[in-house]
Parts: structure tokens; C-alpha cells; sequence
């Protein structure tokens, strides 16, 4: 359930800018997104700081591309959004020297500190890879070609996330007793 509520807005775009344009599909990722929060909120009665800035950009970006009639408003959404978060992350790491995703995800997850670091400096390049991409083909494709890239190039997260997995299984404490 959590995934279908985490992808229903970029489909709806997806969907929407095929059959009515970039500006429809803009209206109906805002809506979308919306409707995803609330969602989130009534499932967990929080949403995280990730999900409000996303939720606070799509609506800015959404807004300034409707408003001004400028596609490359919502196009370079997803490069600000990955490229704050790689910079956030790295200030945190290396000028305040706090590692954001052990403080978001230590509670659930017990990891040794190298395996942390390991995974924030992995976040940290992760995101400025993404914001690059986008960015890339934001300047060098058409819109088309960009929402394309949207919709397929969910394969790059669902790969680091299956990655990262990967990555810290075997330094996950088991909960069974050792035979």
C-alpha cells in the first residue's frame, strides 16, 4: 500500500501529460501530491521534513510553471530538490559534523558508525547524481523526452534503495538466538 501511495502522483502526471499537456499534468501532480500527504499524515500523523519540502517545491515549482505558462519550472523541480539534499547532507556530515541519516533512521535500524558514514557519503553522491541527470536532460531533451526520463527513471531509486539493502544486510544484528 505504502509503495502505490508513493508513486500515485508521478503516474497521475505521467498519465496526464500524455493525454492533456505538460500544464494538466503540472495541475494533477499538485492536486496528487496533496492528496499523498494527507495520506501519509492520516497513516502516520507526521510527515517526515523530506515530505514537506517535496510537497512545499512541487506546489512552489508547480505554481511559478501554471502561473508563467514555463514548463521549465516543474522540469527543474527534481534537480533543486536532489541537489539541496545532496548539499544538506554534506553540510551536515562534514561542517556540523552529524551524519542526518543516523538521526533519522538510528531508532530503527542498528548499524556501526563506518556503515552509517558509509551510507550518508553514498546519499550525499546518490542525490547530486540525480540532480545532475535531471538537469541534463532537462537542458537537453524535449519535455517529452524529460517526463519520460521522470516516469523510467524510477529505476535509479528503487536500484540504490535495493542496493543499500544489499549493502547493509550483513551488518544487521539478527533478533533470533544463536542456535
Amino acid at each position: 500500500m505504502k509503495i502505490l501511495i508513493d508513486f500515485f502522483p508521478i503516474l497521475l502526471f505521467f498519465g496526464a501529460y500524455k493525454f492533456y499537456g505538460i500544464y494538466v499534468g503540472t495541475a494533477v501532480l499538485m492536486a496528487a501530491t496533496v492528496v499523498q500527504m494527507g495520506l501519509i499524515y492520516a497513516i502516520d500523523r507526521r510527515l517526515q521534513t523530506m515530505h514537506k519540502v517535496t510537497l512545499v517545491l512541487i506546489l512552489l515549482f508547480g505554481t511559478l510553471t501554471l502561473v508563467l505558462q514555463d514548463d521549465r519550472f516543474i522540469k527543474w523541480k527534481p534537480t533543486v530538490l536532489y541537489g539541496a539534499m545532496s548539499v544538506a547532507l554534506a553540510v551536515a556530515l562534514w561542517v556540523m559534523k552529524k551524519n542526518f541519516l543516523k538521526m533519522l533512521l538510528g531508532s530503527q535500524l542498528e548499524l556501526p558508525d563506518a556503515v552509517w558514514l558509509r551510507l550518508n557519503m553514498a546519499w550525499i553522491a546518490y542525490c547530486a547524481l540525480m540532480s545532475a541527470l535531471n538537469a541534463y536532460v532537462v537542458m537537453n531533451f524535449s519535455t517529452e523526452a524529460w517526463v519520460d526520463f521522470k516516469l523510467w527513471g524510477y529505476a535509479f531509486p528503487l536500484v540504490f534503495l535495493v542496493a543499500q539493502g544489499i549493502y547493509i544486510a550483513p551488518h544487521l544484528k539478527s533478533d533470533e538466538p544463536a542456535a
